[in-house]
């Protein structure tokens, strides 16, 4: 179950753990559950409690965005750390993902 907070067209989900081929799945049925909502403009992905990330978890995130994008929505992510960061710029995932401070 994922933590997140809904607020004004916002909603902020807490990722924890690996995201890899094993989790991605079940994460992606309830992040698509909770983006349904048309109320929804902007997801903020908490990286903060995110230990490994492979390319599986590049595409929940890419998924989202097209999502939202169809919809005039975005997508950010924040508290990234040195690992999740390095992947996110090396996928060039930053080009179309903002990362806040």
């Amino acid at each position: 179950m994922l933590c997140f907070e809904k607020r004004r067209g916002k909603l902020t989900v807490r990722l924890d753990g690996e995201l890899d081929h094993d989790r991605v799945g079940s994460i992606r049925m309830e992040l698509d559950a909770l983006i349904s909502d048309p109320q929804i403009k902007h997801l903020v992905l908490d990286m903060s409690g995110v230990s490994f990330m492979d390319s599986s978890a590049i595409g929940l995130v890419l998924g989202r965005y097209k999502t939202l994008a169809r919809r005039g929505g975005r997508v950010s992510v924040a508290r990234t750390g040195p690992r999740v960061d390095r992947i996110f710029e090396l996928a060039g995932l930053y080009t179309i993902i903002e990362k806040l401070a």
